[in-house]
């Protein structure tokens, strides 16, 4: 089941993709009155410097937040072989549709582990993000645990701009590129043809 509107006093589990991405969801979902369990996933991101410098930045909008979270514990040779057949893909493609893929079903099975009905993302706030396919994957990785997902586009109403604006007042760090491996090659190639 797929809601679009607010559902005040219901737990939600919202997957962090991460934490400056999820300033503007979070406080937009609490608004609405939902109690917000944040879940951190960062098996796709590399390198492993990388991952722990996300994480401390998610802890830190965690401790600006209040509440808890959930922050799994890196293990990202899982994600590693499951797109290593998809590494020439090009970004925003059929890597991307199953690394979102792996994230929302390792979200909706801590929500579903957790005891709470509702699954939302950060991913729908970034203007290089295909939000009907995250929608799409969300609403089938929802269903398969039996719970509900609430479709949002967290980018509408300048949503990024606002998440900018609040990550710099926070202090969040804000990466340069997706996470993945493949993005970082790819950011690498583009910044050798500059160089050219």
């Amino acid at each position: 089941m797929t809601r679009e509107g607010p559902a005040a006093g219901r737990r939600i589990l919202l997957h962090v993709c991460c934490a400056p991405d999820a300033t503007v969801p979070w406080a937009d979902l609490e608004s609405e009155g939902y109690e917000v369990l944040p879940y951190w996933y960062g098996c796709n991101i590399h390198p492993a410097d990388e991952e722990a410098r996300r994480r401390d930045s998610m802890v830190r909008l965690k401790s600006i937040m209040g509440g808890e979270a959930i922050i799994e514990e890196y293990r990202p040779e899982s994600w590693l072989e499951a797109v290593a057949h998809l590494a020439d893909e090009p970004e925003g493609g059929r890597r991307c549709s199953l690394c979102f893929r792996l994230q929302l079903d390792a979200a909706a099975s801590a929500a579903a582990a957790a005891g709470i009905g509702m699954l939302c993302t950060t991913l729908t706030i970034s203007p290089h993000k295909d939000v009907d396919e995250i929608n799409r994957i969300g609403t089938e990785c929802a269903a398969r645990h039996g719970l509900e997902w609430l479709l949002r586009v967290f980018r509408r109403r300048a949503g990024f701009l606002r998440s900018v604006a609040l990550s710099r007042e926070y202090g969040l760090y804000r990466q340069k590129y997706c996470g993945c491996i493949h993005s970082i090659r790819r950011d690498v190639e583009l910044s050798k043809e500059e160089c050219r």
